[in-house]
């Protein structure tokens, strides 16, 4: 259980969760994480019930979860209700519905494991992003946080130059690679990884769109991060029927690969 006393951080303070029955959780939804257009961000909500399923599961480490938004979450309580489907000695999947006034906002699946106890070959055909060093580049925002977007208070960014939509001219070409921490120094963790694969803008502002609304988000958690910025490689490459994939990488300081996510997204003209 999260001891929301101990939580020093806006991240650990913002998804804590608190046992209440066999399989039940309360927590509360948190103002401080609003997106682009409104409302709780989908990786904040995301992180939600992942807390609960780490509480539930015996394995540390989240490896893969996937979240559905059924529809936005208000700020304020909210119930997790979790189910272990399989606990075995390697991995764990338990499923998890955030709930509020009776209704279900999210549902989320997730397998568990240890990293540390991971075995086998690796094969990376990737490089991380190159870079200028985080204090050569750019802040995103420095005039301070967006209002309206709490979620630019708890994450900061740092890139090589501003992208086109926020110099109201759209590049036309949905990628972007930047760096990425929590603006009060909290360090990166498994935890931490899957929410933050949804905690950028989304690329497709710059095909001259106003938003976007994620539907399902599915992370892979691929290693524990080091210390230090994460650097972040964002890509869509196809639009269709005004829904949109966004594939994320986050590399971790030492250059690993950490995380990658996919999600569909829905554009909001």
């Amino acid at each position: 259980m999260t001891d929301t006393t101990t939580a020093h951080h806006a991240f650990d303070a913002d998804t804590a969760v608190e046992r209440i029955g066999e399989g039940r959780y309360a927590t509360v939804v948190s103002a401080g994480w609003d997106a682009l257009g409104g409302g709780p961000n989908g990786g904040y909500t995301l992180a939600l019930c992942q807390r609960a399923l780490a509480d539930a599961l015996p394995h540390p480490d989240p490896l893969v979860v996937s979240g559905w938004f059924l529809r936005p979450p208000a700020h304020g309580p909210a119930e997790i209700a979790v189910e272990v489907a399989r606990s075995g000695r390697r991995l764990a999947t338990g499923g998890a519905r955030l709930l509020q006034d009776g209704e279900e906002v999210a549902r989320a699946v997730a397998t568990f494991t240890d990293l540390a106890a991971a075995e086998g070959p690796t094969d990376v055909r990737n490089e991380p992003p190159v870079l200028p060093a985080p204090e050569e580049c750019r802040n995103l925002l420095p005039d301070g946080p967006l209002p309206g977007v709490t979620i630019t208070e708890r994450v900061e960014y740092r890139m090589p130059e501003l992208p086109g939509w926020m110099r109201g001219a759209p590049s036309g070409e949905p990628r972007t690679e930047f760096w990425m921490r929590f603006a009060d120094g909290r360090e990166p963790d498994v935890l931490a990884l899957a929410p933050l694969t949804d905690a950028g803008w989304p690329v497709v502002l710059d095909l001259g769109v106003r938003a976007s609304i994620t539907v399902e988000l599915t992370a892979h958690v691929r290693a524990r991060p080091a210390p230090g910025w994460l650097a972040c490689r964002v890509t869509t490459r196809h639009v269709s029927g005004g829904f949109h994939e966004e594939d994320f990488e986050i590399w971790d300081s030492a250059g690993r690969l950490v995380a990658q996510s996919r999600q569909l997204g829905l554009l909001v003209a």
